[in-house]
């Protein structure tokens, strides 16, 4: 049985094999004379409902309930042993006392085991200060009580080698249904991830073909509207405001279609030794410089001596000034905000490296969208295609590196990035990859 439990919660607990056992034991030992002896029938009742409410009262009181339960047996066993016989030392119902010590063996290590079977063989003996008063002690009777309580340690001894063996092989079965359990979920995490990934793969080159094709056609349509515009701006003004609409709407559709490209267009690394907290910075203030918004305040957790990561450093600007554009316009619904950013080591799967944290106190993201927030066209707001988080994934999942969608509910969203201090290094993985 377990040593500790949950508090507060009480499990249903059942009639155990064993303990059955010992009410067949008891109830053999109460049919055995003097069985008219009504103490003796009461202790034997007492013990057989505290066997059977053992594992209740353990359940109960989980760090006390062990110690009441071998006490409680302890003085049912000296009280049995007082009513039945003349001279308690000379009761035959003397092996009244393995119950408490296996039941010490059971639910304590060795050293507890030895200390309770100690406490019961001196229970056992206090019968003999009574018995010296009218009697006295041969040789053969300290011999018999010698091997009695010699054998209250062996059975302890027995009991508690088997016991702890077997709490030490149910831990070990414990601790691998862990580890497969956590094999398992990342197992799935990473068929999930292969899943995406070849979904990506697919939409990448669908959005290649598809962006160079419309491409193309636009170019066109620019050039014509644009020279329209030229030739009718002094005689039809309406005409030529007409043209100017064409050209600012291609001009739109031609930058969604290059946030096609970016997201299908493989991503060319030129690493090098940079420092986050710089390229934060730095990201901070480029979104600053074209926020027309509700104010925001950004506050600043940045570790001392914080590691340089071998990255891109572009495109690791680019990570942060989508996480950051995203928190401001989230904000902005609430009329501004607190932007919280935090940069500090941080290990993951003991792979040592540097994580930061983008945290905002905007609406939140819906629970419907956390697991798709990262695929392409999965957007919160009212405007926009739903490319921003997938290319920032993308960038992060070519440096080594993961991005994580922390918090939850609408008091606002946290971004997690952690990027390796290995990044780069050693034997890695061609720069030039593609989804």
């Amino acid at each position: 049985m377990e040593n500790s439990r949950t508090q507060g919660v009480v499990p249903h607990v059942r009639l155990r094999w064993m303990d059955v056992l010992w009410l067949c034991f008891l109830a053999a030992i109460a049919a055995l004379p003097p069985v008219t002896e009504i103490h003796k029938q009461a202790i034997l009742l007492a013990m057989g409902i505290l066997q059977l409410s053992e594992g209740w009262l353990i359940a109960r009181l989980p760090k006390r309930g062990r110690y009441y339960v071998v006490i409680l047996k302890i003085l049912l066993a000296t009280i049995l042993l007082d009513h039945t016989g003349d001279l308690g030392i000379n009761s035959s119902y003397y092996p009244i006392f393995y119950l408490p010590v296996v039941t010490a063996a059971v639910y304590f290590g060795p050293w507890g085991m030895l200390g309770w079977t100690l406490l019961s063989s001196a229970a056992y003996c206090s019968f003999l200060y009574p018995a010296l008063q009218e009697y006295a002690l041969t040789p053969s009777g300290i011999a018999e009580l010698t091997i009695r309580n010699v054998f209250f340690f062996l059975a302890g001894i027995i009991v508690n080698r088997f016991a702890t063996e077997n709490r030490r092989t149910t831990l070990g079965y414990q601790v691998l249904a862990e580890q497969l359990a956590e094999t398992n979920r990342r197992l799935e995490s990473a068929q999930a991830e292969a899943r995406r990934s070849e979904r990506l793969a697919a939409l990448g080159k669908l959005s290649a073909g598809l962006a160079h094709e419309i491409r193309n056609p636009l170019g066109v349509i620019k050039g014509s509207a644009e020279m329209l515009s030229r030739k009718l701006q002094s005689t039809e003004p309406l005409a030529a405001e007409l043209s100017e609409n064409i050209s600012s709407e291609v001009n739109r559709i031609s930058a969604l279609v290059s946030r096609f490209l970016d997201f299908a267009r493989p991503v060319q690394l030129e690493r090098r030794l940079c420092s986050l907290p710089e390229i934060v910075e730095r990201a901070i203030g480029t979104v600053n410089a074209g926020w027309h918004g509700p104010p925001v305040t950004a506050e600043r957790y940045f570790e001392e001596s914080v590691p340089s990561i071998s990255l891109d450093g572009d495109f690791a600007e680019q990570v942060f000034a989508n996480l950051i554009q995203n928190a401001y316009e989230a904000m902005s619904d609430r009329g501004g905000g607190m932007l919280r950013i935090e940069i500090g080591s941080a290990e993951r799967d003991g792979v040592a490296g540097v994580e930061i944290k983008v945290a905002d106190s905007g609406t939140g993201i819906p629970e419907d969208l956390r697991d798709q927030i990262f695929n392409p066209f999965v957007t919160t707001k009212k405007t926009g295609v739903g490319l921003g988080l997938s290319i920032v994934a993308k960038i992060v999942d070519e440096h080594r590196g993961s991005i994580e969608l922390a918090g939850g509910g609408r008091e606002g969203a946290s971004f997690i990035v952690f990027f390796p201090l290995g990044a780069g290094t050693g034997d890695p993985a061609p720069d030039s990859l593609s989804n």
